[in-house]
C-alpha cells in the first residue's frame, strides 16, 4: 500500500509525468470515443428514417477525434507554469480551428446531400444554385465567427475592425439592394412554392404564358406568342399571380353570346347544353351549363360554362365551343343579333 501510495505521489507531484498521463488518457479517450462512433452510433443512424444524422456523424467521425486530443493536450499543459500564456493561446486557436473544419464539413455534407436528394429532383434551377449560395454564405460566417474567436484568444480588440466592417457592409448593400431584393425573392418563391416549371400563369399585369425556368435572380417565362420574358424575383414575389395548374389541372371554359330579343331562354339553353355535348374535350362531370345573364341593348346575353381535363385544352375548346353554339342556334333557327339602328325622317316642304 505505501509503494502504491509512493508512486501516486510521485506522479502527482511530476508535472512532466501528469501531462504525459493526461495526454495518454486523452488519447485513449479519443480512441474509443471514435470506435464508438463508428460501430455503434453510425449502424444506428442508418436505422433511422432520416439522413440528417447520418450526415453529421460522417462529419464529426474523424474530426471528433482530434477535438479530444487537442482538449486533453490543454487540459495537461495547464499544469505547467509558464511565464506567459502563449501555449494556452495557441491551444484555444488550434481547437478554434479544429471546430471550425468540423463546421465547413457539416455544411459541405449537408449542400452535397441536398443537392443531390432534393434539388436534382425539381425542374428548376433555382435550388441548384440556392444550396450552394446558402452554403457559402453560411461557410462565410462560420469562418468570420473562427476569426472572432481566435482574436478573442489572443486578447485582440476587433471593435474598431467590426465597425469598417459594418460601414463597409452598408454601403455595399445599398449598392446591391436591387440584386439582393431578386435574389431573397427567387428564395421566396422557391419555399412557397408559387409554381413551379411547367405551370401555366397569369401575372396581375396581364401577362399569360408557361414557366420555362425558375432562376435564382429571374424566371423565365414563355407567352403562347413563343416569346420568352424575363421577370425578376423581386418583382414576381411582390405581385398577384394566377396559377391555372393548382388545386388541380381542370378548368372551367366559358363562351359568351347573345339570341335576339323574342327567343325563347330554355330552348336556347337546351340547343345549346346539347351542342356542348358533341365536344370531345368537354367533362360530362361537372356537366356543362348555359345562364341567361341579362337583357342588353341589341341582344338577350348568356353565358355558356364547360369543364375540361386540363387548362391545355381550355383554348382550343374555346375555339370549338364558339363554333358549334354558332351552328347549333342557326339550325334551330335562333336568331343571332347585330347591332342596329333605326332612323325617322320627316318631309319638310
Amino acid at each position: 500500500m505505501d509503494l502504491v501510495s509512493k508512486i501516486f505521489n510521485f506522479i502527482t507531484e511530476n508535472i512532466y509525468l501528469r501531462f504525459l498521463l493526461i495526454f495518454a488518457a486523452s488519447f485513449v479517450v479519443a480512441l474509443i470515443v471514435k470506435l464508438i462512433i463508428r460501430n455503434v452510433l453510425k449502424p444506428l443512424a442508418k436505422k433511422t428514417k432520416t439522413k440528417v444524422d447520418d450526415l453529421i456523424i460522417k462529419s464529426m467521425s474523424s474530426i471528433i477525434f482530434y477535438i479530444v486530443i487537442v482538449l486533453g493536450f490543454k487540459i495537461a499543459i495547464q499544469h505547467f507554469e509558464f511565464e506567459t500564456s502563449l501555449y494556452s493561446k495557441l491551444v484555444d486557436s488550434f481547437l478554434v480551428i479544429i471546430v471550425t473544419f468540423l463546421a465547413l464539413r457539416i455544411i459541405s455534407n449537408f449542400t452535397k446531400h441536398w443537392l443531390t436528394e432534393w434539388a436534382a429532383k425539381t425542374k428548376s434551377t433555382a435550388d441548384d444554385r440556392l444550396i450552394p449560395l446558402v452554403a457559402k454564405i453560411l461557410k462565410t460566417v462560420v469562418i468570420i465567427l473562427a476569426f472572432v474567436f481566435i482574436f478573442d484568444a489572443w486578447s485582440i480588440n476587433i471593435t474598431p475592425l467590426l465597425t469598417t466592417a459594418g460601414i463597409a457592409g452598408l454601403a455595399i448593400g445599398f449598392a446591391v439592394r436591387d440584386s439582393l431584393a431578386n435574389i431573397l425573392g427567387g428564395i421566396q418563391l422557391v419555399l412557397d412554392k408559387t409554381f413551379k416549371v411547367g405551370d401555366k400563369i397569369q401575372l396581375d399585369s396581364g401577362e399569360m404564358g408557361v414557366i420555362l425556368d425558375i432562376g435564382l435572380r429571374s424566371t423565365k417565362l414563355k407567352t403562347y406568342d413563343n416569346e420568352v420574358i424575363y421577370i425578376p424575383n423581386g418583382s414576381l414575389a411582390n405581385t398577384k399571380v394566377k396559377n391555372f395548374t393548382v388545386p388541380d389541372l381542370s378548368i372551367r371554359v366559358n363562351a359568351n353570346f347573345g339570341v335576339e330579343y323574342g327567343s325563347d331562354p330554355e330552348r336556347v339553353r337546351q340547343v345549346v347544353v346539347e351542342a356542348l355535348r358533341k365536344i370531345d374535350k368537354v367533362l360530362e362531370d361537372p356537366e356543362p351549363v348555359v345562364q341567361f345573364l341579362n337583357m342588353s341593348d341589341f341582344s338577350l346575353d348568356f353565358v355558356a360554362r364547360a369543364w375540361v381535363a386540363s387548362y391545355t385544352d381550355a383554348y382550343s375548346t374555346k375555339i370549338a365551343m364558339t363554333d358549334e353554339i354558332y351552328l347549333a342556334l342557326n339550325k334551330a333557327k335562333i336568331g343571332i343579333p347585330f347591332p342596329t339602328r333605326t332612323i325617322y325622317t320627316k318631309n319638310i316642304e
